[in-house]
């Protein structure tokens, strides 16, 4: 971030720098902004080129590292969501087998008293 910084310090004080030196030959008004903008805006792409490069460098790493931590954090959100789900469903079809074997145990226990004679 600091060559941001740099580079914008730079153009602003080129920018100054032009706007005062238009004024000083008689631009007035608008004129004169336009006029140290174009100039200005020359300069710079002689002068910082090497800034320029260094600034785009350090942004485009920046927004890539950002971009790669996103990416990473939402895919390992959505594994984590995905491996809840599945131990949800395990869990409820575990409680649905046992009960189902439960109501096996009792159906044979019922039917095995009903088979004896009564004494």
């Amino acid at each position: 971030m600091r060559s941001w910084l740099t580079y914008t310090a730079a153009r602003l004080a080129l920018f100054a720098a032009a706007f005062g030196v238009v004024y000083l030959f008689g631009a007035r008004s608008w004129i004169a902004l336009v006029l140290a903008w174009v100039i200005s805006g020359l300069a710079s792409y002689v002068l910082l080129s090497k800034w320029r490069d260094q600034m785009s460098t350090s942004v485009t790493e920046w927004s890539d590292n950002r971009k790669d931590k996103a990416v990473g954090e939402r895919l390992v959100h959505g594994a984590a969501r995905e491996d809840e789900i599945q131990d949800e469903l395990l869990r409820a079809q575990r409680e649905r087998d046992e009960g189902a074997q439960e109501n096996e145990v009792e159906n044979a226990e019922d039917g095995a008293k009903a088979d004896k004679p009564a004494k």
